[in-house]
C-alpha cells in the first residue's frame, strides 16, 4: 500500500516544480514532508472527485421521474461495506505510520548538531552562536551541518518558522523548545513568527544566511571576538559564587554538576528526570520544584536576577562540563 501511494509522488513533485506553490526545499527534511502533504492532497482530492460524481451520477439515475413512481427495494451489500470500511481503514494505517516515522525522525537532532540559542521577544529574535557571536534577526550557518535550536521567549509565545526548511516550532516563555534542521543548498530564506504575539507581529521576521563551510569559517572569524557562550556562563557561575557549593569534586553543600547533562536524577518526591535545559532552569529559577535527596533545600532563587541571555550563557556551562571534571581528574 505504501508503494502504491508514493507512485504517484513522482508526478505530483514534477507538477509543483512547474507551478511555484510553495518555496524551494532547502533543508535535508523538506522532501519527506512534501512527499507526505502531496499524497495527503492528492488521496483527499481523489476522493472527493470521486464522492461528488457518484452524488451526482445518483441524483441523475434515480431521480423520481413521476408522482406514482414507487422505489425499488434494495438490499445491503456485504462486500460493498466490507470494501469502503477496510480500503480507508488501510490509507489511513499506512498515513499514520508514514506521518509517525517522519515525526519522529525528524525530532531528534543528530549529536553532532551545531547549537544555537535562541530568544524570541517583541518583536525580535535573538540569536546566538555558541562561539560567542549574536545576531538579531538574522542567522549564518554553514551548509550541510545540522543546527540545533534551543529556543525560549522573554514575553509572549512566538513561533520559530522557516517555510524553505519546512520547520515550525513554538517559543515558549518560562521553558525550552527544540528545533533542529540541516540546510542543503547554499541561498537567503525567509524567517518569520508564526504565532500572533502582538502588535508588531508581522514585523517579526529575518533571514537564514546558508554559506558555504569556508565561507562560514570567514564570516565567524570576521566578527567581533568575544567569549564563547561557556565561557560567558563560567563567568557567571564565578560572578554568582555557584562554586562554593556546586564544588566539581562533590564536597560542596550542593550536587557537582560536572557530566550531568543529560542523565536522568532522581528527585526527592521520587520522581526521576532529564537533566536538560528545562530542569536547569527550574532549579536556578524554582529550586524549591527540582530538590534533590541527600541535599538540603538551601538554594536561593534567582527569578529577576537572571536574565534570559544568561540563563542562556549558564545551561551552555553547564553542557561544556565533563565527567572528567565530576570525578576531580
Amino acid at each position: 500500500m505504501m508503494g502504491i501511494l508514493q507512485s504517484g509522488v513522482g508526478v505530483l513533485g514534477d507538477v509543483a516544480a512547474m507551478i511555484p506553490l510553495q518555496p524551494p526545499a532547502a533543508s535535508s527534511i523538506a522532501a519527506g514532508i512534501d512527499k507526505l502533504y502531496f499524497v495527503l492532497t492528492g488521496i483527499t482530492l481523489f476522493f472527493a472527485v470521486l464522492i461528488f460524481s457518484i452524488i451526482f451520477y445518483f441524483m441523475v439515475k434515480y431521480r423520481r421521474r413521476s408522482d406514482d413512481e414507487v422505489p425499488a427495494e434494495t438490499h445491503t451489500s456485504m462486500f460493498l461495506e466490507l470494501t469502503w470500511t477496510i480500503i480507508p481503514s488501510l490509507i489511513c494505517v499506512v498515513l499514520f505510520v508514514w506521518a509517525s516515522e517522519l515525526y519522529v525522525r525528524n525530532s531528534r537532532p543528530p549529536a553532532s548538531s551545531n547549537e544555537i540559542f535562541v530568544i524570541g521577544k517583541q518583536w525580535m529574535w535573538h540569536l546566538q552562536h555558541p562561539e560567542g557571536p549574536r545576531e538579531i534577526n538574522e542567522l549564518h550557518i554553514p551548509v550541510g551541518v545540522p543546527v540545533k535550536l534551543t529556543m525560549t521567549s522573554q514575553d509572549v509565545i512566538h513561533d520559530f518558522y522557516i517555510p524553505a526548511f519546512r520547520v515550525k516550532k513554538d517559543v515558549l516563555p518560562g521553558r525550552y523548545t527544540q528545533l533542529w534542521f540541516q540546510p542543503t543548498e547554499v541561498g537567503t530564506y525567509h524567517l518569520f513568527c508564526a504565532q500572533y504575539c502582538g502588535t508588531n507581529h508581522s514585523e517579526m521576521i529575518g533571514w537564514i544566511y546558508v554559506m558555504p563551510p569556508s565561507d562560514y569559517a570567514a564570516w565567524l572569524a570576521g566578527g567581533e571576538q568575544t567569549e564563547s557562550l561557556a565561557q560567558q556562563g563560567e563567568r557567571l557561575f564565578s560572578q554568582f559564587g555557584c562554586g562554593s557549593c556546586h564544588a566539581a569534586e562533590g564536597s560542596g553543600k550542593g550536587p557537582s554538576l560536572a557530566g550531568i547533562y543529560g542523565k536522568p536524577e532522581k528527585l526527592q518526591d521520587g520522581q526521576s528526570r532529564i537533566v536538560d535545559e528545562n530542569l536547569i532552569r527550574d532549579a536556578i529559577m524554582n529550586p524549591n520544584s527540582v530538590q534533590l535527596p541527600n541535599y538540603q533545600p538551601i538554594m536561593p532563587t534567582y527569578q529577576g536576577q537572571i536574565d534570559p541571555d544568561q540563563m542562556s550563557q549558564l545551561i551552555a556551562y553547564v553542557k561544556s562540563l565533563g565527567s572528567e571534571e565530576r570525578n576531580g581528574k
